[in-house]
């Protein structure tokens, strides 16, 4: 009999996420496609709404907190850009959770979540454009069109995966543009 911890379960619901969409975490089916009990589930979350709670704040940590940590590491803010669109749109391109988060904002687990990572996501793209040289509210507004570009793109990988890869470095010289 196979144990399954917290975490297992979280990343397993984050897979059905990714392939299924807010729909798709759900304990029983959750449960049975991995051929468990939903007691399984239910033995670490009292439901799925704090299953789904601990699941996008799983992809909070991983998709925000630990991509700006590795983008760090980079020596020079160009890099980090370079680094952080880079790194973002290969995990987009592996899974489709941020469009299936971003297609249930309106729900009560994901959306102060969603508007947290946003708003995180945003506030850091600015330091990165302060850091070039971009007066702060130019540089907000480079983040927020940065931000926007990453979501479309995002998208696009799910439909166009083809379309989208030639042209990312050319999305960040057009960011770091001037004039």
């Amino acid at each position: 009999m196979v144990r399954r911890t917290r975490d297992d379960w979280t990343e397993k619901a984050l897979r059905a996420l990714a392939e299924g969409g807010l729909g798709a975490v759900a304990i029983e089916p959750l449960a049975a496609r991995e051929g468990a009990t939903k007691g399984s589930v239910y033995h670490h979350f009292k439901s799925r709404k704090e299953l789904l709670r601990a699941t996008v704040e799983r992809w909070e940590r991983e998709h925000t907190e630990k991509v700006i940590e590795l983008v760090e590491a980079e020596l020079t803010p160009e890099a980090r850009l370079r680094t952080l669109f880079a790194t973002v749109l290969d995990r987009t391109h592996k899974g489709s959770v941020e469009m299936a988060l971003q297609a249930g904002a309106d729900d009560e687990v994901i959306a102060p979540v969603l508007r947290r990572v946003t708003e995180k996501r945003i506030a850091y793209l600015a330091v990165l454009f302060e850091q070039l040289g971009f007066a702060p509210e130019q540089a907000r507004k480079r983040a927020l069109i940065a931000f926007s570009l990453y979501l479309g793109q995002a998208q696009m990988w799910v439909t166009s995966p083809e379309l989208v890869e030639p042209v990312v470095d050319e999305a960040v010289e057009v960011l770091l543009r001037r004039g």
